[in-house]
């Protein structure tokens, strides 16, 4: 009794140790005031979108929230009934009657889950699919939807199974202190994942060559040694093959870090918007975004394990879900269960984060190429062509957007002229 009670102090402590660290360094790194000495204000949106684009935008958002928000109840639910009702006992019992070993019973598990809530949630995704072609979003043929689909479903089930194996795996080798090196490990697969993500994950689902040598690949790099960045490369990916989106992104630290752009942003954008965006990416690569969003989400996965520890310790739990202990593959869809309603409410947390760090980059992109004009029409551009929603509900964009609102990145660039005297004006 005594060391059992000991594990759940030691347990406390690590869950406050840990989630002290991830709240200072929120804190700490988190940039709050993205512009200093600058007042942000979103821009107005008559002035920078005509009345036909604001009803595209809002027809398109009106239609697509349902597939969307329906999906995400019905993935919820169905997490949710595997865990904690008879139909996930049931679903347990059979995989224990087929399969003997317990590492093939947790990927069975995984698998299973896996699959319902993907079944589940398919006729809202193929409802949202239809969307995106109707609006011109979409350039996939179906059967390549498909595929994507079952290869998203398939990657999901490997890194799940490996998470859940060394949780479970950890959990039958040391039954009362098990939270301890599953803490450490579930950091260092974040972090792990995170360095092998651009060159593990990310060619699954695309081809990434070079940016052909020229005078684009030239100015970019030579943005980067302007800004004193150094960038493994700057790939293309052929993102035309899925849509017509205009975008791009740094992915991967230390030897891994890379810029990608959207073959679609080099068809369709001006080079002067083009490096507006590279100077944004670049923003993101000076202030190692990528890195520190790893080693929060590092500590945030400690402290995940901490918490889980605490919560399945009392027995009558345990029972009640027919798992014996955090050893028994049964313990399985209750801890996927537990992580998916955990995401669904930190969900405004990481986003909160997300959009303050996209908005410090965008002030790097206006303090890098001293151009508001371009930038604003830069902003038009993809909130035209991506179809972002130009009106979103606060509550909504709170807990779902990662990114600020056009017209907030908009109001960035109008801020920023005031602070430096240049003159940006209503672009349409």
């Amino acid at each position: 009794m005594r060391s059992r009670s000991r594990g759940l102090a030691v347990a406390w402590a690590g869950l406050l140790a840990t989630g002290l660290t991830f709240v200072i360094l929120v804190a700490v790194m988190t940039p709050w005031h993205p512009l200093p000495g600058a007042h942000l204000e979103a821009a107005a949106i008559a002035d920078y979108f005509t009345p036909a684009e604001i009803a595209r935008s809002t027809a398109f958002f009106d239609a697509a929230r349902w597939p969307s928000y329906l999906g995400l109840v019905l993935s919820l639910a169905t997490a949710l009934v595997l865990a904690f009702t008879s139909v996930g006992r049931a679903l347990v019992s059979l995989v224990r009657r087929r399969v003997r070993r317990w590492w093939l019973q947790v990927v069975a598990l995984v698998a299973l889950a896996a699959l319902a809530g993907w079944l589940v949630t398919l006729p809202l995704s193929v409802w949202g699919e239809y969307l995106s072609l109707d609006y011109r979003l979409s350039t996939e043929s179906w059967p390549a939807w498909v595929l994507d689909g079952l290869k998203s479903l398939a990657v999901s089930v490997v890194v799940t199974s490996i998470v859940v194996l060394a949780l479970v795996g950890l959990a039958r080798r040391f039954s009362r202190t098990w939270f301890l090196p599953a803490a450490i490990l579930a950091a260092a697969l974040v972090l792990a994942g995170s360095f092998a993500y651009p060159v593990v994950i990310e060619p699954l689902f695309g081809n990434f060559t070079p940016l052909p040598a020229g005078a684009l690949r030239t100015e970019l790099l030579g943005l980067a040694h302007k800004d004193g960045v150094h960038v493994s490369d700057i790939l293309v990916t052929d993102a035309s093959t899925r849509t017509t989106e205009l975008n791009a992104y740094v992915s991967g630290f230390g030897s891994t870090k890379r810029i990608v752009l959207y073959d679609t942003l080099l068809h369709s954008t001006p080079r002067k918007q083009i490096e507006l965006i590279v100077a944004h990416e670049l923003g993101h690569a000076t202030k190692d975004d990528v890195l520190v969003g790893t080693i929060e989400g590092a500590v945030a996965a400690a402290t995940a394990v901490f918490a889980l520890f605490i919560v399945l310790r009392p027995v009558r739990l345990r029972r009640r879900i027919g798992a014996g202990s955090m050893g028994d593959p049964a313990i399985v869809p209750v801890v996927l269960a537990l992580v998916s309603v955990t995401m669904f409410f930190a969900a405004p947390i990481q986003d909160s984060i997300s959009r303050q760090i996209e908005a410090r980059a965008d002030a790097h992109s206006l303090n890098l190429t001293h151009d508001p004009v371009d930038f604003i029409k830069m902003q038009r551009r993809l909130a035209v062509t991506d179809l972002t929603h130009l009106t979103p509900n606060p509550i909504l964009s709170f807990w779902f957007n990662n990114h600020p609102p056009p017209l907030d990145r908009i109001g960035m660039a109008l801020a920023w002229e005031r602070l430096h005297g240049s003159t940006a004006g209503p672009r349409r």
